[in-house]
């Protein structure tokens, strides 16, 4: 059963559009690590049977650039070094990461996910939401290895990840959201998770609690960076490149920065205009709005403010000590505002 879950980890080949830093995958220093955690991940799970078994080979599919656990794993190897616990951690929070997608395509509707069917297109919303709380729990049970300050760090992020992703469906179709509000749904469902990654590598390799703060810096505003870029794919990405169904933040009324800047430029009746847009079912919604969001400079104010963020969680590795992980932590700030997919 492992094996079903889990791909061969290939330190020169990057996963799923994971970025290549001197020639060779930024996460090679730290593969049979991901390796080990990705082992982790699959024993836990190796003891459901039919008919969940087709349900768990399915996972594999979800898995893909394992940004989380590795930015865990490079914060530890950076601040000290990598032991037993981070391999229970990074499998516990790509555990709660992995839950979240497949609850997420529920909630959007989403058909695929890296170029594969999602779980409530193939099995049902029913068996996605069962599933995903599956996973949650279990990402709960391994890291009760660990200890209980483990347990509480990792369980505060997903109460803010779940109640980040709460406030988003509560405010579906509301037109007025401000920045914000936005930023502080962000800090919820996506920065809560990756800046307890940088705290959890910090915290168990050893270093001061005024390190671990940075790296939790660090995390949280690589998560920020990577989420407004993700916005901008959904609004302008090519769904062949991206592998994953697009325009579903539009289709489910959910405003995104470059929505909110063109709605607070725009005069009033222009603005009303782009409401009426986004509600609308036009086929062509999705290019039409895109090319308002340019006029405005709606986009390109979106992508600065994710070079922001990049520069914030460079600044927030400025006293660790020159070393190959460092140097690819500050790699991963660009690469998380320039992605496709």
């Amino acid at each position: 059963m492992p094996t079903l879950l889990t791909p061969p980890v290939d330190a020169n080949t990057p996963p799923n559009g994971v970025p290549k830093v001197a020639g060779r995958s930024a996460f090679a220093p730290i593969a049979a690590d991901i390796a080990e955690a990705d082992r982790l991940f699959a024993e836990s799970l190796a003891g459901y049977r039919s008919p969940v078994a087709p349900l768990i080979q399915h996972l594999r599919h979800y898995r893909g650039k394992r940004l989380r656990p590795a930015l865990l794993l490079l914060t530890a190897k950076a601040c000290g070094g990598v032991n037993p616990h981070h391999h229970i951690l990074a499998a516990a929070v790509e555990m709660i990461h992995t839950a979240t997608l497949v609850h997420d395509d529920v909630l959007d509707e989403a058909t695929t996910r890296r170029h594969i069917p999602t779980f409530n297109a193939e099995w049902g919303n029913k068996v996605s939401i069962l599933l995903g709380d599956m996973l949650f729990t279990q990402a709960f049970h391994i890291t009760s290895r660990v200890d209980r300050r483990a347990c509480e760090l990792i369980g505060g992020a997903t109460n803010r990840v779940c109640g980040g992703e709460l406030k988003q469906v509560c405010n579906r179709g509301n037109w007025h959201l401000s920045e914000a509000d936005y930023f502080d749904i962000l800090d919820g469902k996506t920065a809560a998770l990756t800046a307890v990654c940088g705290r959890l590598g910090a915290v168990y390799a050893g270093a001061s609690e005024d390190v671990a703060d940075k790296m939790e810096t660090y995390g949280r505003c690589v998560g920020l960076a990577f989420q407004i870029a993700d916005d901008l794919l959904d609004l302008t990405g090519d769904e062949a490149k991206a592998g994953k169904t697009l325009g579903t933040d539009l289709e489910e009324g959910k405003l995104t920065l470059p929505l909110i800047h063109a709605l607070n430029t725009l005069p009033s009746t222009a603005a009303d205009e782009l409401r009426h847009l986004i509600r609308s079912d036009r086929p062509d919604k999705r290019r039409k709005v895109a090319e308002v969001l340019t006029r405005t400079g709606s986009l390109a104010y979106a992508k600065r403010a994710a070079e922001e963020f990049g520069r914030q969680a460079r600044a927030a590795l400025a006293d660790l000590l020159p070393s190959e992980c460092k140097h690819i932590l500050e790699q991963l700030t660009d690469w998380s505002v320039k992605r496709e997919r």
